[in-house]
């Protein structure tokens, strides 16, 4: 079985959306696994999100990159610069890939554009994680 890390600055909304996404697409094909290079906890508002899109992430949490150290990853994806440039070393096969996703929980103002923010993010993410599901793991 294939084994996806998904590393972001805190662990706790563009690495926390993509695990979301990677486990639904992925169904019991891939081990996913999720940290940051900093933990931040998980952001209530990236929770929420998901539950608008049916993907309960609320018992996910925030972990950081030196508790997977140990285990032998196929793919690392970082979503955003500041965690690719942070990355550590994975010793092994792993796979490198990259894109960084805007940070929505940089988004001010009200209550409403934040969310939208948090929307926009997932959509995105969403996308990501269905196209790499297809061409790396079905």
């Amino acid at each position: 079985m294939k084994r996806i890390l998904v590393l972001c600055t805190g662990n706790s909304c563009r690495s926390q959306l993509a695990e979301g996404y990677l486990r639904h697409f992925a169904k019991n094909k891939a081990e996913i696994y999720s940290a940051g290079v900093e933990t931040h906890g998980v952001n209530p508002r990236a929770i929420a999100t998901m539950q608008e899109d049916g993907i309960d992430i609320s018992g996910h949490t925030s972990n950081n990159m030196e508790e997977y150290r140990d285990i032998d990853f196929d793919y690392v994806i970082t979503v955003c610069d500041n965690a690719k440039e942070r990355c550590p070393y994975f010793p092994g096969k792993a796979l490198k890939f990259h894109y960084n996703f805007p940070d929505p929980a940089k988004a001010t103002g009200s209550e409403e554009v934040i969310m939208e923010q948090f929307r926009l993010v997932r959509k995105q993410i969403k996308q990501y994680c269905s196209d790499f599901i297809q061409q790396h793991i079905s």
